[in-house]
């Protein structure tokens, strides 16, 4: 029975982890088994850091929020809350973006939130 090699298939494997390695330093690039473990811990960060990213911007956006309620003599959490009880559905991204680039048209809520 003639031996069996282990080529296309395993070659395939260790290709794959290869391409993701690129990029990277010295042996962790070339060297089948550290790039194996450098990918591995890569990609946990990467998702790890999907969720993060999203967390990070929500902290911005809460920032820039109340920094401009303060301009307009609310707290940030008065105006959220004046916001929600005068029904006006806009998230953190659109309010600091108003905040940043109108800050006429972000006045204007901040009045309507005190109303509120």
């Amino acid at each position: 029975m003639p031996r069996a090699r282990r080529g296309f298939k395993a070659r395939q494997r260790r290709n794959k982890v290869l391409k993701l390695a690129k990029g990277f330093v010295g042996g962790r690039r070339k060297l089948f088994r550290t790039a194996v473990e450098t990918v591995q811990r890569a990609l946990a960060f990467a998702y790890r850091d999907r969720k993060v990213k999203k967390r990070d911007f929500r902290k911005l956006w809460i920032v820039r929020i109340n920094a401009a309620a303060h301009e307009n003599g609310l707290s940030y959490s008065r105006f959220i809350s004046g916001l929600n009880k005068a029904s006006v559905g806009l998230d953190r991204k659109v309010l600091a973006e108003l905040a940043v680039s109108d800050p006429a048209g972000f006045a204007a809520l901040a009045n309507l939130a005190k109303g509120a």
